[in-house]
């Protein structure tokens, strides 16, 4: 069988739905989004006391989430204040249940 070379082109919604599901398929990061929609914002160390992981770990887990846009931060010298961005939130939360649907 031969194999097609050609470049898949993607609709842009597809691309933003797999952008956010890879940001989305660690457990931690999941658990983190959790604890964020609760709350206002919080500081990383405000989550190395939440989560049993070095804040390392966790920040790690941060730059994943604000990488695609889920979470934002916002330096307050010396920390950072995250919380959920609440427009690219609300866009993954459609793209989900569009495609669950």
């Amino acid at each position: 069988m031969k194999r097609n070379l050609e470049q898949i082109e993607y609709k842009k919604d597809t691309e933003a739905l797999a952008k956010f599901a890879k940001a989305l398929s660690h457990p931690t990061r999941i658990a983190i989004l959790k604890y964020l929609e609760n709350q206002s914002c919080c500081f990383t160390g405000d989550l190395v006391e939440v989560f049993p992981l070095a804040q390392s770990t966790i920040s790690q887990h941060l730059k994943e989430l604000k990488n695609v846009g889920l979470i934002q931060g916002e330096l307050k010298p010396p920390k950072i204040k995250y919380c959920i961005n609440q427009k690219n939130w609300n866009i993954a939360k459609s793209l989900f249940q569009h495609f669950f649907d």
